[in-house]
């Protein structure tokens, strides 16, 4: 089976950052998938089904918080894995990306170990 993973960032560097960490899992068949708003990234999560999306949460027309709300709440994709990524690290935040479903919540600058770790967890890879 196919995996993909979307990455969503209004910030090109970011998004292509994520994309040169993770860019080894492509030996796995993973392929990459981009957004760089949350209306494209809601259009691209029910059109591809991504086993899991790296989000973030401050964005232009539909922030990461309401994407994950729609995603995990409304249309009920539970095997879609989210992990939201913010600037913000205060314990409020983290609990509202609990609350609108997030399956974890990392703070930005993220270290790309970590995201390359959690991601091969996730889709099981070694």
């Amino acid at each position: 089976m196919e995996q993909k993973i979307l990455i969503v960032d209004d910030e090109s560097h970011i998004r292509m950052l994520i994309e040169q960490t993770l860019e080894e899992l492509e030996d796995d068949g993973v392929e990459f998938l981009t957004a760089e708003n949350g209306e494209i990234a809601l259009n691209i999560i029910q059109k591809e089904n991504p086993q899991l999306v790296f989000l973030d949460v401050m964005m232009p027309k539909m922030n990461g918080m309401e994407v994950c709300r729609k995603v995990k709440k409304e249309l009920m994709l539970e095997d879609v894995y989210i992990v939201l990524l913010t600037a913000k690290g205060q314990e409020l935040d983290r609990q509202k990306g609990h609350e609108v479903g997030a399956d974890v919540y990392m703070t930005k600058p993220f270290d790309p170990e970590a995201i390359l770790k959690k991601a091969r967890e996730i889709l099981e890879l070694q």
